[in-house]
C-alpha cells in the first residue's frame, strides 16, 4: 500500500467530485485501500460545522467564517486523514486548505497570507503530496451549477466578481508551487482529465 494524500481543488461546478470519484475507482482497481473525504464535512463534527458554514440564513462574518472553516480542518485531519495516511492508505479529498486561502482570502477579501497560516496550524502543516487544480472560468461554473441545482449554497451563491477573485486566487497558488499543484483545464473532455490525474498519481506511487 502506498500513503499518498491527494486533493482537488476549484471553482463551483468544476468537476472535482466527479474526477475524484474517478480517481479513487482506478485506485481500488490497482489494489490501493483508499479514503475518500471532503472538507467542509468529512467528519461527524465537520457535517454539522458543514451545514453551519454553508446552510445557516443570514450573514457569518468571514473571519468567523474562516475560523469554523480551520476548526473543521483541525479536526478532520486529526481523527481522519492522518489515521488513514498512517495506516498506508491513499487520502482522496475534495477541498483542502487551497479552498481557504481562495474563497475566505481573496474571496471574501481577508489576508491570504494569514488564512494559509490559520489552516496549516490547523493541520498541523500536512501538505498534499499533489493538489488537482480545476480551472474553470466563473461563466462556465455557473452554467454547470445551474444545470444541475435547485438551491445554491452560500458560497456559490456568491456573485461573479467573488467568483472571479476565487479563481486568480487558485491560479496565484499553483504558480508558486508548481511541483505540487497539477492544473488541468475543466473544459476538457472528462476521460482526458481522468488519464492526466492517473499519470500524476502514478508517478507519486512509482516513486
Amino acid at each position: 500500500m502506498t500513503a499518498l494524500f491527494l486533493t482537488f481543488e476549484g471553482g463551483d461546478g468544476a468537476g472535482k467530485s466527479t474526477q475524484a470519484e474517478l480517481l479513487e475507482t482506478w485506485l481500488r482497481e490497482r489494489g490501493e485501500t483508499v479514503l475518500r473525504t471532503r472538507e467542509p464535512g468529512g467528519s461527524d463534527l465537520g457535517l454539522e460545522l458543514r451545514d453551519i458554514i454553508l446552510h445557516r440564513k443570514g450573514h457569518i462574518a468571514p473571519r468567523a467564517e474562516a475560523l469554523l472553516y480551520a476548526a473543521d480542518r483541525a479536526h478532520h485531519i486529526a481523527t481522519v486523514v492522518r489515521p488513514a495516511l498512517e495506516r498506508g492508505e491513499v487520502v482522496v479529498q475534495d477541498r483542502y486548505l487551497d479552498s481557504s486561502v481562495a474563497y475566505q482570502g481573496a474571496g471574501r477579501t481577508l489576508n491570504p497570507a494569514e488564512i494559509r497560516s490559520l489552516s496549516l496550524w490547523a493541520a498541523e502543516g500536512l501538505l498534499p503530496d499533489v493538489t488537482v487544480l480545476l480551472d474553470l472560468d466563473e461563466s462556465e461554473g455557473r452554467r454547470r451549477l445551474d444545470a444541475t441545482r435547485t438551491r445554491y449554497d452560500r458560497l456559490e451563491a456568491e456573485e461573479a466578481a467573488f467568483h472571479q477573485r476565487v479563481r486568480e486566487a487558485y491560479l496565484e497558488l499553483a504558480d508558486a508551487e508548481p511541483e505540487r499543484f497539477l492544473v488541468l483545464d475543466a473544459r476538457r473532455p472528462r476521460e482526458e482529465i481522468a488519464a492526466a490525474i492517473r499519470d500524476r498519481v502514478e508517478e507519486l506511487i512509482q516513486g
